[in-house]
């Protein structure tokens, strides 16, 4: 069973910034594309951000573009989410997830839907 495991939640104030570590022991990330999503109290999952296997393909939700940015470091094999001028509307519990393995014509695809695998959470918390 694939297990991802996601770190760097905390409590920040709002306005500040945290980054977010997206990796898979022992499982190689390399032919999926990763997702981050959050799930608020309350609320329905939703999707955050995304990046194609190849990492060409980038894209986030509209709250959050400008502030979050996702990259991925194949040789660690870890994705990030970077995440500033945060407010109260971020507080969530954040989870990654791989979609694939994908094909070589997909490697430039990500979605901001679902994934085959999934972590655990962190939880971030913006509160004064």
């Amino acid at each position: 069973q694939v297990q991802l495991v996601e770190s760097g939640g905390g409590l920040v104030q709002p306005g500040g910034s945290l980054r977010l570590s997206c990796t898979a022991p022992g499982f190689n990330l390399d032919p999926y594309a990763i997702g981050w999503f959050r799930q608020a109290p309350g609320k329905e999952r939703e999707g955050v951000s995304c990046i194609s296997k190849s990492g060409v393909t980038t894209q986030y939700r509209a709250p959050v573009k400008g502030r979050f940015t996702i990259s991925r470091d194949n040789a660690k094999n870890t994705v990030y989410l970077q995440m500033n001028s945060l407010n109260v509307e971020d507080t969530a519990v954040y989870y990654c997830a791989a979609r694939g393995p994908l094909l070589f014509e997909l490697r430039d695809m990500c979605w901001l839907t679902t994934g085959n695998y999934w972590g655990q959470g962190t939880q971030v918390t913006v509160s004064s």
